[in-house]
């Protein structure tokens, strides 16, 4: 972590005015390995914050004579890591409660391990006014399983046409310190550009949506062979790829961040090369699904497939998958986007694009990386928890795990199997592209400032929904 981020460690958490969880009294974990290293130790919370890590960590708590007030959950030997952070998902409350609430969102991140998360503000009404951020801030909060941010759009109603009043929005109750338009794509070059000057004054970060579309008027799935053979209207990489370098240079001369979502071709990795050798400050996500599906299983023309940007060919896989390893893409974040099934079960282009994410991620990221060899517990906490804290300035997430730090923690056990099914999933929805899909890596416990959200895989019950 950088100095910044350092400095992170004693700022007020969560936010001023907030209606966060009461921590819990005492709690011990048991026989954990911070970050999958060493002999297991044990970690003491007392106040929802960690106070004492070792195999002496039990000393004075009480435990030894049964006493009351300290909760005991024993690891054996599972993996401890910072709460997830997500940088991108829909929970689709306020105007689409059908599909999707705060309340069970919050549940299935409880699930997946996360302890934050950013909805996006593609919602009915849009989330361009601090009152729809506050509510939805202050609902989850009376939730309590998992603080959820509300994202400020770019533009109102996500018309492209005109800035939303990002100051009144960063300067709420909601604290918003992301927009984004995600959905749509911010085409305009002008008022993009407005909106980096205006953001940088502001010290938010913008979240781009990278899609031109008059490249993609009624695509469906990624331009190549696949689409070719079914007979789908291609949706070529340029189309993402033109946005990236384009933003990538008002970035550049006009000096704020900004962080580009769902990256999904190889060109967009190798755009996102040359922008960080120039030093200009631009970050990127990508989704599971990117890294482990291609457009392969478009051929059974089945819905649940269909998402924005479109899966892509296994060498736009395996370049996602460099890139994130070598740090060229910053972060893993899911696009956790619920559908019911009237919108998936239908023809391939009628389908709504989007899948579930939240509650396989981490095995998914668990599969490719540390499964494989090809990196080891630390990395994912990185892309997966302390990086995505780190790009949104997120105080109290993404921490160290280490005594005097905010517990917000996760559990993982790696030898876990269990076979994904979208009716066992806590979301209100089931659209996973990964049915009947095996894993062996689970969340056991979720831990939010000291609050145990989920145990042995089951979401507590929310506070106050």
């Amino acid at each position: 972590m950088n100095d910044q981020a350092d400095q992170q460690k004693h700022t007020e958490f969560p936010p001023t005015g907030t209606l966060a969880a009461p921590a819990q009294g005492r709690l011990l974990l048991t026989n954990v390995r911070p970050y999958g290293e060493g002999e297991p130790v044990n970690v003491l919370i007392e106040e929802g914050s960690i106070a004492a890590i070792g195999a002496d960590a039990a000393a004075g708590s009480g435990v030894e004579s049964d006493t009351e007030g300290v909760e005991v959950i024993d690891g054996k030997g599972a993996v401890l890591l910072p709460g997830l952070v997500d940088m991108h998902v829909h929970l689709r409350e306020p105007g689409r409660e059908d599909t999707e609430t705060i309340a069970t969102g919050s549940a299935a991140a409880a699930k997946g391990g996360f302890t934050a998360v950013f909805t996006m503000a593609n919602t009915q009404p849009v989330m361009d006014q601090p009152v729809i951020a506050e509510s939805v801030w202050f609902k989850g909060q009376q939730v309590g399983l998992c603080d959820v941010h509300p994202v400020g759009s770019i533009t109102k109603g996500l018309q492209g046409e005109q800035l939303t009043e990002f100051g009144m929005m960063a300067r709420s109750e909601a604290k918003v310190r992301m927009f984004s338009d995600d959905g749509k794509c911010v085409d305009n070059p002008l008022l993009m550009r407005r909106a980096v000057e205006y953001a940088k004054g502001l010290d938010v970060l913008l979240a781009q949506h990278c899609e031109d579309p008059r490249l993609t008027e009624g695509a469906v799935a990624h331009e190549g062979e696949t689409a070719a053979k079914l007979g789908l209207r291609g949706w070529p990489r340029v189309a993402e790829e033109s946005v990236v370098a384009r933003d990538a240079i008002l970035a550049r001369d006009y000096g704020n961040r900004v962080h580009i979502c769902h990256a999904s071709t190889e060109g967009t990795v190798e755009l996102l090369k040359w922008a960080k050798s120039q030093n200009i400050p631009i970050t990127a996500e990508v989704t599971p699904h990117h890294l482990l599906l291609t457009d392969e299983r478009l051929e059974t023309y089945d819905g649940v497939n269909r998402v924005n940007p479109p899966l892509r060919e296994e060498r736009d896989t395996v370049a996602l998958r460099e890139a994130l390893l070598e740090g060229i893409i910053d972060v893993i974040a899911t696009d956790h986007a619920p559908h019911g099934s009237e919108d998936k079960c239908c023809e391939f282009e009628h389908a709504k694009p989007g899948m579930l994410g939240l509650e396989t991620s981490l095995p998914i990221v668990a599969k490719i990386f540390v499964e494989s060899g090809l990196a080891d517990w630390r990395f994912v906490a990185k892309v997966m928890s302390e990086r995505p804290a780190e790009i949104l300035k997120l105080p109290g997430h993404g921490r160290p795990i280490a005594v005097g730090e905010p517990a917000n923690l996760v559990l993982v056990e790696t030898d876990s199997p269990w076979t994904a099914h979208g009716e066992q999933m806590a979301s209100k929805a089931q659209n996973t592209p990964y049915e009947g899909m095996e894993f062996s890596t689970k969340v056991a416990t979720t831990i939010l400032r000291g609050h145990v959200t989920c145990r042995d895989g089951v979401p507590s019950a929310p506070r106050n929904a």
